[in-house]
């Protein structure tokens, strides 16, 4: 039996059974490919709940492991605790309609598991909420006071900061607050 796949021999063709397990394993391959993965060898519990229904076994999976990403916007390496759930109907007898079918006595769970990673891991990871980034100049990674520092008008937007100078100073002079 392979890693992905749970017997499902004892409630096969019983509507209103149901069994839950759990376990753990070493992926065997890479899931995701662009700045965040769970690499291939790293640890990944399941909780798994099979039921059966009339037309099939439903699994409800819990996935826990850990992501490898880069940040999008400083560019160092981290990790992150990963968790994605997700639920899936395998068919006595699948039609067009039925992705995932009933295979003998077992259902491979590697297919909709694999699908809901994927999908869950993000696009563009950070490496905590309020990183930064690089310094557009330098290429350097910034701090966060040298961020708020270095905020560069763009020379398109320039008259535009004038005026906003020119009203503050004019308020300044009056003595009375601009809206």
């Amino acid at each position: 039996m392979r890693i992905y796949e749970e017997n499902i021999r004892d409630i096969h063709n019983r509507p209103g059974e149901m069994r839950e397990r759990k376990r753990g394993f070493a992926t065997p391959e890479a899931f995701g490919e662009a700045l965040a993965t769970v690499p291939a060898g790293e640890h990944m519990d399941l909780e798994v709940r099979l039921e059966s229904v009339h037309e099939g076994i439903l699994a409800s999976v819990t996935a826990r492991t850990t992501m490898h990403a880069e940040c999008g916007r400083c560019l160092k390496d981290f990790t992150a605790p990963f968790q994605v759930e997700f639920q899936e109907l395998f068919a006595y007898t699948p039609t067009e309609a039925e992705e995932y079918g009933v295979h003998g006595d077992h259902v491979n769970l590697e297919p909709p598991l694999r699908d809901a990673v994927v999908l869950a891991l993000p696009f563009q990871p950070v490496c905590r909420p309020d990183c930064p980034g690089l310094d557009p100049e330098t290429g350097d990674v910034r701090d966060a006071e040298a961020a708020a520092e270095s905020a560069v008008v763009d020379p398109r937007w320039a008259a535009l900061a004038g005026l906003l100078a020119e009203e503050s100073d004019v308020s300044r002079d009056t003595g009375s607050e601009s809206k």
